[in-house]
């Protein structure tokens, strides 16, 4: 708001200008108290408000009501997921925050109560169903429900499996399709595979199934049979860097389409190691990947476009990134690039923690080593891992404040995801 200064010498009375312009000045606060009077009904209230002192020191805050647009806007990022998972993360005990670190294995016939005190008593925030699931969506369901009653009702669990087609399809039976390889998928054109990643996705959201740990983005730089845990098992899409992260494109999509999460994996990439990290510490260093390889490349134009649910790190080591440790341990690797360069802010989540490639590790170190360097979510393959890594993550933070930081944040971006997927409220 203009304010109007009034000073300099004092007209003499008896001049006609300065009659006039009396008159003129009575005509102007007449009009002026007129205009007050209409503008009341509409307008007093917002008119009181500018001149009422603020608490900002800028005179432009001082003098500028907020609009609604600006108060729908303070209100929409308190709703935001983010928002809404700092406030969670608030009320929750060290304990909780570190289960939602956590993702434990449910085995095809196995019993989902062998996993309930996890869940309700530990906190466990997530679980992955792994083995021969041939039983249809039925049965699969029945586990995926059995296994959400044991977590509360505003912090249901992300339930996922390895769903990618051809060798590695973990749910199978009536209701759920016969998946081509990711190969065979790679020959479809992109939109295609989006329609038919939606099939799949929907099936798997019939099964309870939200999060899918799939598509594997690793593009072959050796001679495929020699690269066993992708080439030789038709698990890449089978194209050049620019095919396959339009197909990952697609598969995310197509996922995302059904209501159900991607996960894009193995960051940095497994297509230029011949051992399969699952199995073996042989062959399992990568010497020829850098920052800016082609395989990588897929992986970060399908996160920047597609932004999937997850990105699952490898377990293999770079020697040209990073020589000093796996790529789910390389603080290099997931914040310095994923989460700088990339700008992923998203869930990071290990390969199985379980693996033999990282054998050599003490397993209360496994979980701890993840978040240090930026990860959140520990996926594991054995049952008996899950309380030694969670317990080691609980009493690293206990010790290390700096490292309950980064649970907090890690347990904030898993909370995230939730509310984003509707499974927390």
């Amino acid at each position: 708001m203009q304010q109007i200064k009034h000073g300099g010498r004092r007209p003499r009375p008896s001049s006609a200008p300065t009659i006039i312009a009396a008159m003129l000045c009575v005509v102007a606060l007449v009009a002026a108290g007129t205009a007050w009077w209409m503008l009341r009904p509409q307008q007093k209230d917002a008119l009181e408000h500018l001149a009422q002192p603020q608490s900002s020191s800028s005179t432009l805050n001082r003098d500028k009501a907020p609009t609604p647009k600006s108060q729908e806007h303070q209100k929409a990022a308190g709703d935001s997921p983010a928002a809404k998972a700092s406030r969670a993360i608030a009320t929750m005990s060290l304990d909780e925050r570190a289960g939602q670190l956590i993702m434990a294995p449910m085995f095809a016939g196995g019993n989902p109560a062998d996993l309930s005190a996890l869940i309700s008593t530990r906190h466990v925030g997530s679980v992955v169903l792994i083995g021969n699931w041939n039983n249809g969506t039925a049965a699969a369901k029945t586990a995926a429900d059995a296994l959400q009653s044991y977590a509360p009702s505003g912090n249901q669990l992300i339930v996922s499996t390895d769903q990618e087609g051809g060798q590695v399809q973990h749910l199978k039976g009536s209701g759920f399709d016969t998946m081509p390889s990711a190969v065979a998928q790679g020959q479809m054109s992109a939109d295609t595979l989006r329609s038919s990643a939606k099939t799949w996705g929907g099936q798997l959201k019939q099964a309870g199934i939200n999060v899918d740990l799939a598509p594997v983005l690793g593009t072959v730089q050796v001679k495929r049979s020699s690269n066993a845990p992708i080439g030789a098992l038709n698990r890449d899409f089978g194209l050049d860097s620019n095919g396959n992260a339009q197909h990952g494109i697609a598969f995310v999509e197509g996922m995302r389409d059904a209501g159900v999460g991607a996960t894009v994996k193995h960051y940095p990439g497994l297509g230029a190691v011949t051992g399969n990290t699952d199995f073996t510490t042989e062959g399992i260093l990568d010497t020829t990947t850098t920052l800016d390889d082609e395989e990588i490349g897929a992986f970060n134009t399908t996160i920047k476009q597609a932004k999937p649910a997850m990105v699952m790190m490898s377990l293999a080591t770079y020697q040209r990134i990073d020589s000093s440790a796996p790529a789910a341990f390389s603080s290099k690797i997931i914040d310095g690039t994923l989460r700088g360069s990339v700008g992923y802010d998203g869930v990071v989540i290990s390969d199985s923690l379980s693996a033999a490639a990282v054998s050599g590790i003490a397993t209360k170190d496994l979980g701890v080593r993840l978040v240090d360097a930026g990860g959140d979510l520990a996926c594991i393959g054995d049952t008996s891992y899950v309380t030694p890594i969670l317990d080691g993550i609980i009493a690293r933070a206990q010790s290390d404040p700096a490292f309950a930081k980064k649970v907090t944040a890690s347990a904030t971006r898993v909370m995230t995801l939730k509310y984003q997927m509707g499974l927390a409220k």
